[in-house]
């Protein structure tokens, strides 16, 4: 019995310590749990507000490019200033200074012709015979009346003179020597009726051959030997021949109404032909029609120029060149910069590098890739290149890069 509870004294404090570990060792794995459990959420809000934080931070660079990407970006180029004084290229019609159709002022068949196209005619010259029988018929009819009329003239001046001597004598009635006297006037009445036919008749023999009425270019021959010639009395008259003087030509153009103040006579032109390349031939201007054509809304201007050469062609194309003083100060720029919207022409500008502002312009000439601006513009302006339709006033831009500034003086 001793033995026992010597034994039993023994194992409580041994059992005691034990229990003690095993507490220590749980409190111990409980904190460490504790301690990891923090540790884990702190590491994972850490994953999180880094992820967030990266992803606001994506989507801010995102937003940002997006933006940058949605201004568009343009090409500028500024205007240029036209030259104080300009020229202006208009398209011309030569015609001869003196025109004319020859037509046949009497009836027959042509004779002859001795000037052909292309022939060189002096004033007077013969150009064709017309063999008139029938005319000639009537000439010589028209003189035997005449002669006739003339006997009959001289009887009836012999038969007054006698009535009135015997009527001194009291011969005859008064009535009588009137009579006489009345019939006498009539054959003269008569005889000078008969000399004026006689006269027309002779005129119109004298039609039958044809001359030149000034001299210049035959141009056109519409008639051939044996033709019945008709002077317009049994039908409409036929032009036989067609002359043009072509010594000096007349140039006419059409000049917008923009520049008409411009033009006075005596100014000086340029022709230019495509035939004579390199070449000028010089003009100037003589006068205009002084009025504005309502359905072109041009001046009608002719300009000379001599011809002694017979080089230029009446009826050819021309290009006038005139050497105009700007009364306005105009500018230059690549028709690819005009927008045309149906309130008119315009374009567009950067308004201090970065906002669109559209402004309305007022077109002069168009040279092609090229276009004269008369108004709306200053100078300093940077102009869109190839502007968008869906560009509007206010929006902002990128200014990519500016090109010099457009064409040049002319």
């Amino acid at each position: 019995m001793v033995g026992i509870s010597i034994r039993k004294g023994r194992s409580e404090p041994s059992a005691r310590k034990h229990a003690e570990r095993v507490h220590i060792a749980s409190s111990g794995s409980a904190a460490t749990r504790a301690i990891l459990f923090l540790l884990t959420l702190v590491v994972v809000a850490l994953i999180v507000i880094l992820g967030i934080s990266s992803r606001r931070k994506a989507n801010a660079q995102l937003s940002e490019e997006t933006r940058e990407l949605a201004i568009p970006t343009v090409t500028v180029i500024h205007p240029k200033r036209g030259a104080p004084q300009q020229e202006i290229v208009l398209p011309g019609d030569m015609q001869p200074y003196t025109d004319a159709p020859i037509y046949a002022r009497t009836t027959g068949y042509l004779k002859s012709w001795n000037a052909d196209i292309g022939a060189r005619v002096k004033a007077g010259q013969l150009l064709a015979e017309i063999d008139t029988p029938e005319v000639d018929q009537q000439l010589q009819q028209a003189r035997s009346d005449l002669e006739t009329a003339e006997a009959n003239l001289h009887l009836a001046g012999i038969t007054a003179t006698r009535y009135k001597d015997l009527m001194k004598t009291d011969s005859v009635a008064q009535q009588d020597v009137d009579n006489a006297t009345g019939n006498f006037e009539a054959r003269r009445t008569a005889v000078e009726s008969a000399k004026s036919n006689v006269k027309r008749l002779e005129d119109l023999q004298s039609f039958k051959k044809i001359y030149a009425p000034f001299d210049g270019l035959i141009t056109a021959r519409n008639t051939d030997i044996g033709a019945l010639i008709d002077s317009g009395s049994g039908g409409a008259a036929h032009e036989l021949f067609h002359i043009a003087a072509v010594n000096r030509l007349r140039v006419y153009v059409n000049v917008p109404q923009v520049y008409s103040p411009h033009i006075k006579p005596g100014l000086r032109a340029e022709l230019s032909l495509a035939e004579f390349p390199g070449r000028h031939f010089n003009g100037m201007i003589v006068r205009d029609s002084g009025a504005i054509d309502n359905a072109t809304r041009t001046l009608l201007t002719e300009i000379d120029v001599n011809n002694p050469s017979g080089e230029l062609k009446p009826g050819g194309y021309v290009e006038v060149h005139l050497q105009l003083p700007s009364a306005v100060t105009t500018f230059t720029l690549p028709v690819n910069t005009i927008i045309f919207k149906s309130a008119g022409m315009q374009v567009a500008t950067v308004k201090e590098g970065k906002t669109i502002d559209l402004v309305a312009i007022t077109p002069g000439r168009d040279f092609g890739t090229e276009i004269e601006v008369l108004a709306g513009l200053r100078g300093d302006e940077s102009v869109v290149i190839n502007p968008a339709d869906s560009l509007t006033n206010g929006e902002s831009v990128r200014v990519a890069q500016t090109q010099p500034a457009a064409g040049g003086n002319r």
